[in-house]
């Protein structure tokens, strides 16, 4: 009987603990188990009193929060408050900035998968598909990459024109103020469908519609401000850009040494109080064209003229670049992909308090103001631009794997080249199904800082990887750069998104988890208010709630992590079924995997653990992983599980899964305590890490995908431009792909045909098979069209010497 009391104590315990049940729960049920106990008892033994006593002793002290803060609490708080490391107002800012999401729920290793597929799959209207199918399609059409790049170095005036005349500047503007009021889903597939045709025009309208004037005075002007720019920017008539790095500051923009002075001064032919502002930016896009500039600076009032401090914070304005004193300066060259990009700068410019944006109200607010909106313009933007080209990769690279042939064979039948489609199938699949989560979630009212983060930075890293592959397979052809080639210049630019809004290294090694670990965590960021604000009564109350609630935190996701180790995650409580629930299982183990792993991080290496950044960027490898991989169990669902999708479902998620498992390893394995790596090896991995990555089997079933049209290929490659002409490269490829898959079976016939017979010529193997009998007029004349059309996409461009 002892034995059976002890364990249903030890299986009652775990429950409880991996349902993270409060600690009155606990004491109840134990307090409900000794009275069992009790009453089925002649006597009260010795070990049962103090049984009693025990529960008693720490229910007093654990269930009585005054007693709890006299005896611990209390005496923690101002260890804590030593340990914990100050933090800057711009670290603040960034950190209260938008708002936590799926990724907290990832974070805290407990995801609630009925949620995540109870969003519904972002849509367009009937007026977004219309712009799509029409003057987006259009301006694909408009656009000469080649000409852009290499002759004009600009877009040509009438695409200028066009962009303006369709407001593709003011895709966020509402239609009140002349907008088109795009969804973010529209915003994505705009750029998306752009990028696959030329980067300089993708960019070109994505910057007004991301961090810019728009959005910031969207959310910040006054009304006056929306009134008279909003239209004017959504028809075209102010072309904006925002001002922000500068030489001396990049990332941080608390270094930023540019300024404004609060004094009087004469603004049309009247006295009032302005700034006086100073500063010197570079990198600023669109900057070279634009007629209004955003601009970000610090504001000191050393007269105290609006009364307070003298150090008012960073703060925005925006100036109409025919200002006296603003100077635009010359084009920066990002690579040879010739969007307006350049410096500009200004000294002692004189403005009215009326040009901040916002007003005086939001003096001193410019920080806070930027990273709420980047984290939204970030998680749409440049995630667009990256699936475009990973989709124009698939697509592209693909069928000309199928086209080009050496040793007689199609190379996408080696398998070397079989294992590199593999990859672009497989990442354009994650990078597309992380997109539409993430801006379906934008379009639910979300501002996910962290996603953001995690998208802008996965993204990138992953067109890079796909951009490379496909270079490698496009050979000769990818690196001769001309009107054929439909790589080189996305392969040129590869470095400006991972550059731009974040540069990637600080992304992943600061950002994703040094935020994430703050906004994510249910009681970490409470503690960190608590000790950063004043030793006071409250700050000791809101500390004591927090620390005690994390302590309960940290129980169950030992038990969490452990159990679902033991299980292999088989026994997980999750909503997913069909095919993707064994890979919703496996993220899920994994959840808890990496909840248990942070949380030991934090206890045990606490605010060092922001400056060990190769800890902190495989943390966010495991959390970003993670988002990905349930992003593509999430699309596999919404698209109804299409069978001929399998493949890409199941390779996106073994990728993602042995890799969060591998950070996992690395962070084990280079963590400082040893002692610590090995209790948390033994419960995250007790049976050792159990993923593989993708099989060459799996691999040549997604290679396969890219080899002739399909409806998988279709579904992966949606929503990029395809050009129903064989005049460009994309067209040429799409238009010899069908006729070189319909033309193999005939080619198979001709084998051996005028062998030792002196009869060498195509056409003349064509006819001897004709007359033979093994082929008929029309299987001849399909061949000659595919060999015609297979030796319009292998040619690469030449010029004349003057031409260089």
């Amino acid at each position: 009987m002892a034995y059976a009391y002890i364990a249903l104590t030890i299986i009652g315990a775990w429950v409880l603990a991996f349902a993270n049940a409060p600690l009155t729960v606990w004491l109840l049920i134990v307090a409900l188990a000794l009275g069992v106990v009790t009453v089925s008892q002649a006597s009260l033994s010795v070990p049962l009193a103090i049984a009693w006593v025990v529960l008693l002793v720490i229910g007093a002290i654990f269930a009585v929060p005054p007693v709890r803060r006299r005896l611990i609490s209390d005496r923690l708080y101002p260890r804590f408050r030593k340990v914990v490391p100050p933090m800057s107002s711009t670290e603040r800012e960034a950190l209260e900035a938008g708002t936590v999401w799926w990724e907290g729920e990832l974070f805290g290793g407990r995801p609630h998968w009925k949620r995540l597929l109870s969003v519904p799959p972002p849509k367009l209207t009937p007026e977004e598909r219309a712009f799509l199918d029409g003057p987006v399609e259009e301006l694909c059409r408009l656009v000469d990459d080649w000409d852009i790049t290499h002759v004009r170095r600009d877009l040509p005036p009438e695409v200028w024109a066009f962009l303006k005349r369709h407001r593709f500047f003011g895709m966020i503007i509402p239609k009140r103020y002349d907008g088109l009021e795009f969804s973010a889903l529209a915003h994505s597939e705009v750029v998306m469908k752009l990028a696959s045709r030329s980067v300089t025009a993708a960019v070109t309208v994505m910057v007004p519609n991301s961090l810019g004037p728009a959005e910031l005075l969207l959310h910040y002007g006054t009304d006056a401000q929306k009134d008279y720019y909003l239209p004017r920017l959504a028809r075209g008539e102010e072309i904006p850009c925002f001002a922000l790095t500068g030489p001396e500051a990049g990332s941080d923009a608390s270094a930023m040494p540019d300024y404004g002075i609060v004094a009087r001064g004469q603004f049309e032919g009247r006295e009032v109080i302005g700034i006086r502002l100073t500063w010197e930016k570079r990198y600023i896009t669109l900057g070279p064209v634009a007629t209004v500039l955003g601009l970000a600076f610090k504001l000191y009032d050393p007269e105290r003229l609006l009364g307070g401090e003298v150090e008012r914070g960073i703060t925005l304005a925006l100036i109409p670049t025919t200002t006296p004193g603003v100077v635009i300066g010359e084009r920066h060259n990002p690579l040879d992909i010739p969007f307006q990009n350049g410096p500009n700068s200004g000294r002692d410019v004189f403005v009215p308090l009326e040009w901040i944006i916002g007003g005086k109200d939001y003096i001193g607010q410019g920080w806070r103001m930027l990273v709420e909106r980047l984290a939204v313009g970030r998680g749409i933007s440049l995630p667009a631009l990256s699936t475009g080209s990973g989709k124009l990769a698939s697509r592209a690279t693909g069928a000309y794997a199928r086209v080009r042939r050496q040793f007689k064979v199609p190379i996408g039948r080696f398998e070397g080249v079989e294992e590199v489609l593999a990859r672009i199938a497989g990442q354009t699949y994650l990078m597309d199904a992380a997109r539409t989560l993430t801006v379906a979630g934008i379009d639910l009212g979300e501002q996910p800082a962290v996603v953001s983060a995690i998208v802008k930075y996965h993204l990138t890293e992953r067109m890079r990887l796909v951009v490379n592959d496909a270079m490698d397979i496009q050979g000769g052809s990818g690196i001769c750069l001309g009107p054929r080639n439909f790589m080189g210049r996305g392969y040129q630019g590869l470095p400006i998104s991972i550059t731009v809004e974040g540069a990637n290294i600080l992304t992943r090694s600061l950002i994703i988890y040094g935020q994430g670990a703050i906004r994510c965590h249910p009681y970490l960021f409470k503690e960190v208010q608590a000790v950063a604000s004043a030793d006071t009564e409250r700050g000791r109350v809101d500390f004591d709630r927090a620390l005690f609630g994390h302590i309960g935190f940290f129980i169950s996701r030992f038990a969490r992590a452990l159990w679902l180790s033991l299980t292999g995650g088989r026994l997980a409580f999750i909503a997913v079924r069909g095919p993707a629930r064994r890979y919703a299982g496996q993220l899920h183990r994994l959840s808890a995997a990496f909840a248990f792993a942070s949380e030991l991080a934090i206890a045990t290496l606490g605010g060092s653990l922001k400056r060990r950044e190769k800890l902190s960027g495989r943390l966010a490898d495991a959390l970003s992983l993670l988002y990905l991989g349930s992003a593509a169990v999430k699309r596999f669902e919404d698209h109804g599980r299409p069978a001929e999708d399998l493949p890409l479902l199941a390779w996106a998620c073994e990728d993602t899964i042995y890799r969060t498992e591998q950070a996992l390893v690395g962070l084990l394995r280079n963590f400082p305590s040893r002692l610590v790596a090995a209790i948390a090896r033994l419960v995250i991995f007790p049976f050792g890490p159990r993923a593989r990555p993708p099989s060459d089997r799996l691999g040549a079933d997604v290679g396969r995908l890219l080899l002739a049209p399909s409806a998988a290929r279709d579904r992966l490659t949606a929503g990029i431009f395809v050009p129903g002409d064989r005049e460009s490269a994309v067209g040429r490829i799409e238009h010899a792909l069908p006729l070189v898959v319909a033309a193999e079976s005939i080619e198979r016939k001709l084998q051996g045909v005028g062998e030792g017979e002196g009869v060498l010529n195509p056409d003349a193997v064509l006819e001897a098979a004709r007359a033979q009998g093994l082929i008929s007029e029309e299987e001849a004349n399909l061949v000659r069209e595919a060999r015609i059309a297979r030796r319009a996409v292998i040619m690469v461009d030449a010029f004349a010497p003057s031409q260089f």
